[in-house]
C-alpha cells in the first residue's frame, strides 16, 4: 500500500512539472509571435525618450499629411469630373425638351430680351394699377382697410407689433431696415436725378426726409409715400413709391405748398374745464405759436362752467393776439357726433380742412402738417391711430414722482398702446364731410385718458 502511494506521488509530480514546462514553451512562443516587426516591414514609433523621437514624429506626421493631401486632391478631381457629366446630361436633357415641344408646336419662348423686358415691366406696372395707389377701393367697413405704419430716420411706428410688442422701435430685423433704407435711397436719387431737375438745383440728402409712411398688400407688393424738405418754408417734396415684390418703381413725384392750408380744429366739450385749460396751453404753443394757419371751434354743451370755459378762451386770445377762434352753445346731453357735425357745418367760409379732435388729445406741429400732407379733397381722408397713455399715477407711482407732461410723451408698451377710434377722429375737407352726410351715428364721448399724436 505504502508502495501505491509513493508512485502515484512521483507521477502527479512529473506531471505538475511537465505542465509548468508547457506554460512557460507557451509563453516564450506568444511573445515571439507578438515581438514587432522589423523595420523593412512596419515601422516602429519611436521612443518619447529616445534621441530621435521628435524627428520621428515629424517625419510620421509628415507622411499622414502628404497621404490626406493626395485624399483631398483625389476628392476634387472626381468632384470635378461629376459636375462635368452633370452638366453634360442636362444639356441633353435640356436639347431632348426643346425638340419634343417643337415637335408639338409648344417650344419655348424665344423672343429677344427687349420683349422679355418689356413683358415684366407691363407686369409690374399692372401689379401698380390693382393695388390702391390711383384710386382707392370701396370698403364695406373701416376695419377693412389696410392701415399704414409710419417711419422716419431712426423710428418705425407699427401697429402689428409682432413678438416685440413695441409700438415704437428702432427695426431690429434686417430685412424691413433694408427696405425702408432703400425706398428713401430710391426717393433720393428720383430728387437729385439730373434730367428731372434744373441745373442749379440742390442736393437732396437724407436729412430733407421728413417721414414715410408705407403698407403691404399681400398679394400686390408695397406702397410707399415719402415726404421731404422742399426749398422753401411750407413746401415739401412727395415721392409716392411701390413695390410690386421685384424692384421699387417710381409712381409719383409731386411739389406741395402748405402756406394757405387752414385746419378748422372742431372740439366737442362739456365741463372738463381743468382739461380744456391744459388742452389750450398745447393748442397755444403748437398752432398759434409754431403754425398759425388754424382755426379753433369750441362747441359746448349745456350752461354749466361755461363761463370759465369762455375765459379761458377770451384769456389765449388776449395774451396771443388770437382771434381765429368760435364758440358755439348747445344745450342738452353731451354728444360727441352731433358736437363734432354741428362744429363741421358752422364753418360759412371756403373748402376747410377739418381736424376732428377732443379735448384729451395732444398734438405736435409736424402732426398738423401730417393732416395737410396726407387729405385731399375728394380723393383722400387721413385717419390718425391714436397713442392712448396708461394713468400717469399707476406708470410712475407716487405722484411726486409724475415727471412733466413733455416728459410723459413717450411711445413704448409701458406707456401705452395704439388705440383706432374709427371715424369719430378724421382729417378730411369740409366737402368730403358734407358728401357724405356728416355723423350719422351718434358718437359718445370718453374721459380719463390722455392721448397724443
Amino acid at each position: 500500500m505504502m508502495m501505491v502511494r509513493r508512485g502515484l506521488l512521483a507521477w502527479i509530480s512529473r506531471v505538475v512539472v511537465l505542465l509548468v514546462l508547457l506554460c512557460c514553451a507557451i509563453s516564450v512562443l506568444y511573445m515571439l509571435a507578438c515581438t514587432p516587426k522589423g523595420d523593412d516591414e512596419q515601422l516602429a514609433l519611436p521612443r518619447a525618450n529616445s534621441p530621435t523621437g521628435k524627428e520621428g514624429y515629424q517625419a510620421i506626421l509628415q507622411e499622414w499629411e502628404e497621404q490626406h493631401r493626395n485624399y483631398v486632391s483625389s476628392l476634387k478631381r472626381q468632384i470635378a469630373q461629376l459636375k462635368e457629366e452633370l452638366q453634360e446630361r442636362s444639356e441633353q436633357l435640356r436639347n431632348g425638351q426643346y425638340q419634343a415641344s417643337d415637335a408639338a408646336g409648344l417650344g419655348p419662348d424665344r423672343s429677344p430680351p427687349e420683349k422679355t423686358q418689356a413683358d415684366l415691366l407691363a407686369f409690374l406696372h399692372s401689379q401698380v394699377d390693382k393695388a390702391e395707389v390711383h384710386a382707392g377701393v370701396k370698403l364695406t367697413t373701416e376695419y377693412a382697410a389696410v392701415p399704414f405704419d409710419s417711419f422716419t430716420l431712426q423710428k418705425v411706428y407699427q401697429l402689428e407689433t409682432g413678438l416685440t410688442r413695441h409700438p415704437e422701435e428702432k427695426p431690429v430685423r434686417k430685412d424691413k431696415r433694408d427696405e425702408l433704407v432703400e425706398a428713401i435711397e430710391s426717393a433720393l436719387e428720383t430728387l437729385n436725378n439730373p434730367a428731372e431737375n434744373s441745373p442749379n438745383h440742390r442736393p437732396y440728402t437724407a436729412s430733407d426726409f421728413i417721414e414715410g409712411i408705407y403698407r403691404t398688400e399681400r398679394d400686390k407688393g408695397t406702397l410707399y409715400e415719402l415726404t421731404f424738405k422742399g426749398d422753401h418754408k411750407h413746401e415739401f417734396k412727395r415721392l409716392v413709391l411701390f413695390r410690386p415684390f421685384g424692384p421699387i418703381i417710381k409712381v409719383k413725384k409731386e411739389k406741395l405748398n402748405m402756406a394757405n392750408t387752414l385746419i378748422n380744429v372742431i372740439v366737442p366739450l362739456a365741463k372738463r374745464v381743468d382739461k380744456f385749460w391744459q388742452f389750450m396751453q398745447n393748442f397755444r404753443e403748437m398752432c398759434i405759436e409754431q403754425d398759425g394757419r388754424v382755426h379753433l371751434t369750441v362747441v359746448y354743451f349745456g350752461k354749466e362752467e361755461i363761463n370759465e370755459v369762455k375765459g379761458i378762451l377770451e384769456n389765449t386770445s388776449k395774451a396771443a393776439n388770437f382771434r381765429n377762434f368760435t364758440f358755439i352753445q348747445l344745450n342738452g346731453e353731451f354728444s360727441r357726433g352731433k358736437g363734432l357735425d354741428v362744429g363741421a357745418r358752422f364753418w360759412k367760409g371756403s373748402n376747410v380742412l377739418l381736424f376732428f379732435c377732443d379735448v384729451d388729445i395732444y398734438f405736435t406741429s409736424e402732426f398738423l402738417n401730417t393732416c395737410r400732407l396726407n387729405t385731399q379733397p375728394g380723393k383722400k381722408v387721413f385717419y390718425p391711430v391714436l397713442f392712448s397713455q396708461y394713468n400717469p399715477g399707476i406708470i410712475y407711482g407716487h405722484h411726486d414722482a409724475v415727471p412733466p407732461l413733455e416728459q410723459q410723451l413717450v411711445i413704448k408698451k409701458e406707456t401705452g398702446f395704439w388705440r383706432d377710434f374709427g371715424f369719430g377722429m378724421t382729417c378730411q375737407y369740409r366737402s368730403d364731410f358734407i358728401n357724405i352726410g356728416g355723423f350719422d351715428l351718434d358718437i359718445k364721448g370718453w374721459g380719463g385718458e390722455d392721448v397724443h399724436l
